[in-house]
């Protein structure tokens, strides 16, 4: 790389729910910024986690998984797409061993970006014989990328690869952030991020994704953190389940929230949480409004 070129740009993270993008995002970085579970559909914003070195700058975007919108929700999710993949100067497309073509649109929309596009096969941990060496030439096939390669998002086995191949093909380019920045999201984000990871931790079924977290105050000093956090479900019975008998259920996933809390700021963390029922939210524009989604 030339010394006196700064290089800098947009990386998007593109895939279907569950094949590991957040987590590869996290090990790109170095922070836990994208919320994982293992329950799909789990990003539901473009988070940016951006990297910053003396000579260059690489903002990647983890954005929700690929699917076919069911609620006003999931088609403000697929719009964060959309703006990814338009401002791209590098396209990975993360797939796994287990993944199937399904003759979708947006894989043309991939071929003819225009810019780099790198096939990431993930979890070639668990791989059995020559299972990833036959996926990875089936989605060749299928994408034509410019670059391949197999990795372990879980285990970080093949990132450092991943990462020159990505500063080779970054444009040269000042930075777009100041270089201490890590993120394009406000602190607040992030606390109802790892609270809304731990309702997905904590519950089954359909109350996780029927759950928006709003931080409604958030105030700040030399030592502490006083939060309050609403829960929005879309049914009373929703809400009975999040507070568990007597609210031990809610309180326990306070707790665990609490303590992740602490850990990503720093400081001791008081949280109050109330919980409240907002019937459709997930197919209400205002709402969606609200929460962030447009």
């Amino acid at each position: 790389m030339n010394q006196n070129g700064h290089k800098s740009g947009f990386v998007s993270i593109i895939g279907k729910p569950n094949v590991g993008k957040s987590t590869l995002m996290n090990q790109l970085v170095g922070e836990k910024l994208s919320i994982i579970t293992s329950k799909a559909q789990t990003t539901r914003h473009r988070i940016m986690g951006i990297l910053s070195g003396e000579n260059f700058q690489i903002i990647y975007s983890d954005t929700p998984g690929i699917l076919n919108p069911q609620y006003n929700l999931h088609q403000s999710m697929m719009r964060f797409v959309s703006s990814s993949l338009e401002d791209a100067d590098i396209i990975l497309f993360v797939t796994d061993i287990y993944e199937k073509y399904e003759n979708e649109p947006f894989i043309e929309r991939l071929k003819n970006s225009g810019v780099p596009l790198i096939l990431v096969m993930n979890k070639i941990d668990l791989a059995k014989g020559s299972q990833a060496e036959d996926k990875m030439d089936y989605w060749r096939n299928i994408l034509e990328p410019h670059h391949q390669i197999m990795i372990s998002a879980l285990n970080g086995k093949n990132i450092d690869t991943l990462f020159s191949l990505i500063l080779d093909n970054i444009p040269e380019h000042p930075p777009y952030f100041p270089k201490d920045e890590l993120t394009d999201k406000p602190e607040r984000f992030f606390a109802a991020e790892i609270l809304r990871e731990k309702i997905l931790d904590n519950y089954k079924k359909e109350v996780p994704y029927s759950c928006e977290v709003l931080i409604e105050e958030f105030l700040e000093d030399e030592t502490l953190i006083k939060m309050r956090a609403i829960i929005y479900v879309e049914r009373s019975t929703q809400r009975a389940i999040l507070l568990g008998h007597q609210g031990e259920r809610i309180k326990k996933t306070g707790t665990e929230a609490r303590l992740d809390m602490e850990a990503f700021f720093g400081k001791k963390v008081f949280l109050e949480q109330y919980i409240k029922v907002e019937p459709n939210w997930r197919s209400n524009e205002k709402k969606l409004n609200r929460f962030g989604y447009n």
